[in-house]
């Protein structure tokens, strides 16, 4: 399944991290947290990915035009007259398809997603995530429920602090209600890692205002046409300097859930 991930957001509130990166190209460890994300996806078999770049996405070009460059050891042999590069490193990455979209400096998640509709298969499902945020979610177990739900759009649930989109269900796995970012939670929360139907985009428009999280999703919620899978083990996001000391302490110890392909 192709994987659609949001990587144009402003990241307002991790600039104190780095002003000089997107968001998603902030690295864990060695790597930046989009290159986790995608390593993560591709373990459960899904590698055609389609990037929607916004904000410093020069940034994100830069680092897959010369990916083998930033990922590898190589030794650039200077006595040719060509320059030879030998790259010594393997990464089990040579299998995967990136698509780059740009979707504007300014636009929404809604019209980032409108935006690469042309790149999704119409006959098939598709997963969308955000670029900056890590879980250790059984991708096979959401694409399976999602299918059997046969909702227009699947959520992962979570349970971390509140200031997310609040989720309520009823016994079936239909969401009923969406709180987009409420004061406070007790349930169940938005974790992203959604699992698409091509009908999602009859919910979306050209406004680059619109946001995903907002109208789509409540209007989905109110013709029961979204579910939400229950993720009830690691999910973590990196919006603020603080959750990205912890990914990498995590990273560092070698206690880094999302890092299935090591396992």
């Amino acid at each position: 399944m192709k994987v659609v991930i949001f990587c144009g957001g402003l990241g307002t509130r991790i600039r104190d991290t780095s002003e000089s990166l997107p968001k998603p190209m902030i690295n864990i460890g060695n790597y930046p947290i989009l290159w986790h994300i995608m390593r993560y996806y591709a373990h459960w078999g899904h590698k055609e990915f389609i990037l929607c770049l916004g904000y410093k996405g020069d940034k994100i070009r830069e680092f897959f035009l010369n990916y083998r460059a930033y990922t590898s050891d190589f030794t650039l042999n200077f006595n040719k007259d060509n320059k030879d590069i030998i790259f010594h490193s393997n990464h089990e990455t040579h299998d995967w398809s990136v698509t780059l979209v740009e979707t504007g400096l300014n636009t929404m998640t809604g019209g980032r997603l409108k935006k690469v509709q042309k790149y999704i298969t119409q006959d098939e499902p598709f997963l969308l995530t955000y670029g900056d945020g890590l879980g250790d979610i059984n991708l096979d177990n959401l694409v399976r429920f999602h299918t059997m739900s046969n909702k227009i759009l699947t959520v992962t649930g979570v349970r971390p602090p509140g200031r997310f989109g609040e989720l309520n269900s009823d016994e079936f796995g239909t969401v009923t209600e969406f709180n987009e970012k409420p004061q406070a939670t007790a349930g169940v929360i938005s974790g992203g890692f959604f699992a698409c139907n091509y009908k999602i985009f009859n919910y979306l428009n050209e406004n680059d205002n619109l946001v995903f999280e907002n109208e789509p999703i409540k209007a989905l919620v109110k013709d029961q046409q979204m579910s939400i899978y229950k993720h009830e083990h690691f999910w973590q996001p990196m919006d603020t300097h603080r959750e990205y000391l912890l990914l990498n302490e995590m990273y560092e110890k070698g206690n880094a859930p999302w890092m299935v392909w090591n396992k």
